[in-house]
């Protein structure tokens, strides 16, 4: 019964905060693109017009090369005679599960180093931090082309290479908050109780920082997405899995992308559609964390 009336009030917390971003327009706007991303990738199979590994070919039996858009290739065929929305739609898929995983365990790990490194402090904070700063003098990039060229091009391991490095902001973050939380007297009343610091970092303390955290699941998306992107573009991607940065990837290798706008322009809209919609929801959500950004 208390369990029940405890979570109540949270729950009316976390409505808000979504009706909050849904009746702002720039947030509203950015879910709604998110949303449209999504419902994109889980029907791929029942709206795109074409396999889009097919190799479509002309009357004559030839290669349907580099076709414009018309009313059969809405937005016309690659160097290899492919349907570029068939593409597309499929890449949409790539994008989605990279860039919500990712943007979970970002903000799974970041949020759980910020807690146990603000909870205990002393050699623990100490130790934890500078495994932060070690990570923040990574290069993205480069660590991201070794480990994946390591582990061999794939999914997982482009999601593990996101997880492995984009944490420490959150982690940054999320520590400074508990710092501060640490020392309320709701946090010494549970310590006077005799609440363990397991229960007091993840049910007392986590709480009033999953806002922040709820922040930068959003941002993660943008950051995941736009990694994922450059890797499939450099020749790191899933070979056996269409992004849109393999398509730019192959765009850029035929040299397609120097006479033909249809193989490049719509892979890159959608990237910037999709990134640009997470960072329109984060704002949003800092702004409900921090009020005071509301008139910057």
């Amino acid at each position: 019964m208390t369990d029940t009336t405890v979570d109540l009030p949270r729950r009316r917390v976390w409505r808000g905060q979504l009706l909050q971003i849904l009746s702002s327009r720039v947030g509203g706007a950015g879910v709604l693109i998110l949303v449209v991303f999504t419902l994109v990738a889980l029907a791929a199979p029942l709206i795109a017009p074409y396999d889009p590994l097919l190799v479509h070919r002309m009357p004559d039996n030839s290669v349907a090369q580099l076709l414009p858009p018309s009313s059969r290739f809405w937005l016309g065929t690659t160097y290899y005679g492919r349907d570029v929305l068939s593409q597309l739609i499929y890449g949409s898929r790539v994008a989605m599960i990279v860039g919500i995983v990712s943007a979970f365990f970002i903000t799974a790990i970041g949020t759980n180093v910020g807690l146990i490194s603000g909870y205990f402090g002393g050699w623990v904070d100490t130790i934890l931090m500078r495994i932060t700063d070690v990570v923040f003098g990574i290069p993205f990039l480069p660590f991201a082309v070794v480990l994946v060229a390591l582990l061999r091009p794939s999914l997982s391991n482009i999601i593990l290479t996101i997880s492995c490095l984009l944490w420490r902001t959150t982690a940054r973050v999320i520590r400074a908050q508990v710092l501060s939380l640490r020392e309320r007297p709701f946090i010494k009343a549970a310590k006077v109780a005799g609440a363990g610091s397991l229960r007091i970092m993840y049910v007392h303390i986590l709480p009033n920082v999953l806002p922040m955290s709820s922040l930068y699941v959003a941002l993660g998306i943008g950051w995941a997405v736009l990694a994922e992107a450059s890797l499939s573009f450099l020749g790191f991607g899933d070979p056996n899995m269409l992004s849109w940065g393999e398509i730019l990837y192959q765009a850029y290798l035929t040299g397609s992308f120097r006479s033909s706008w249809w193989v490049v322009v719509p892979p890159g809209i959608c990237i910037a559609l999709l990134v640009a919609s997470a960072f329109m929801i984060g704002r949003e959500a800092e702004i409900i964390v921090n009020p005071r950004l509301r008139n910057l």
